[in-house]
């Protein structure tokens, strides 16, 4: 210990030895890989933009990755509204719309529903949580191809198949086990003495979920909002089968944009078309991306 006089000033403590070099082998490594990582996931998205700028005369020059001499946006004028899907030329417009009104009831029940199992499995200790649990987390990893016959059978026999409640009944139900799973990890890590104070004031089960839980659930609901969006929008496999062709969502269309072409493909609006169905889950990412991360980070460890 060094010995200082009675009202000396204190030397402020700082880093001592030498300070490292901003740049070294490894950080240049590190770099290189990033950068490299980037350009590799980045040049599709690259190829299709300049590709849905161009018209089809400098398509055919076959300079997929150069910058369009003249960008016109008709084929993307045509992709939403001129676009054939088989016989119907009404373009890309009409899966958005189907796409939306499958998506918002969609997102809102599964998370609902999810948000009220997870707090129930984490502070109400129902007879059978624990296997209740293990068969949601089973469901979450087992492959959907399994279920769509006994799905097919199921609904054709109460007579909601090919229908709007039937497609969205079926994102619910395929939603649940993952949106549980998150919703019981957040609550575990909440105080469990906020929940025994609620009791003791005479709180009841729905009191002290839309009370007190659920305004704590904020970054937990933008990761699953995040998660069910862009899982719904994407989804090919359960549109083409539960949707029937008067809701067929914007990632079906685009199959059957791409898949009707007669003569000459027009790879301009099959682009434009493939970005416009993009859009939606690259807005959400992009404007919602470090709410993701907090969110998850939030559920992470139990405190």
């Amino acid at each position: 210990m060094i010995a200082t006089l009675p009202g000396a000033p204190i030397a402020a403590e700082g880093p001592q030895g030498r300070r490292p070099k901003r740049l070294t082998a490894a950080r240049v490594g590190v770099y290189a890989f990033l950068v490299t990582a980037a350009l590799f996931f980045l040049l599709p998205l690259w190829i299709m933009v300049v590709t849905s700028l161009k018209p089809m005369d400098e398509v055919r020059l076959g300079n997929i990755l150069a910058w369009p001499s003249a960008p016109t946006l008709q084929p993307w004028i045509t992709a939403w509204s001129a676009a054939c899907t088989g016989l119907a030329c009404n373009g890309i417009s009409v899966g958005f719309w189907n796409s939306l009104r499958i998506l918002i009831p969609s997102v809102i029940l599964s998370i609902a529903a999810g948000a009220v199992n997870g707090y129930a499995l984490s502070f109400w200790r129902v007879r059978g949580a624990n296997l209740m649990f293990a068969v949601l987390l089973a469901g979450a990893f087992m492959p959907y191809q399994i279920f769509l016959y006994p799905l097919v059978r199921i609904f054709s026999l109460t007579g909601i198949y090919s229908s709007l409640a039937c497609i969205v009944l079926v994102h619910v139900i395929f939603g649940l086990p993952v949106m549980t799973l998150l919703f019981r990890n957040y609550y575990a890590s909440l105080p469990v003495e906020l929940f025994k104070a609620a009791r003791v004031d005479g709180g009841d089960f729905w009191t002290i979920f839309l009370r007190v839980m659920l305004p704590m659930s904020t970054p937990m609901l933008i990761v699953a909002c995040i998660l069910q969006v862009t899982g719904i929008w994407n989804d090919f496999i359960f549109g083409l089968t539960f949707a029937g062709r008067e809701n067929l969502p914007m990632t079906v269309q685009l199959n059957n944009i791409v898949n009707s072409t007669q003569g000459e493909r027009a790879y301009d609006v099959d682009m434009a078309a493939t970005m416009l169905t993009a859009l939606v889950p690259l807005l959400v990412y992009l404007l919602s991306g470090r709410w993701f991360v907090r969110g998850i980070a939030a559920g992470a460890v139990k405190g």
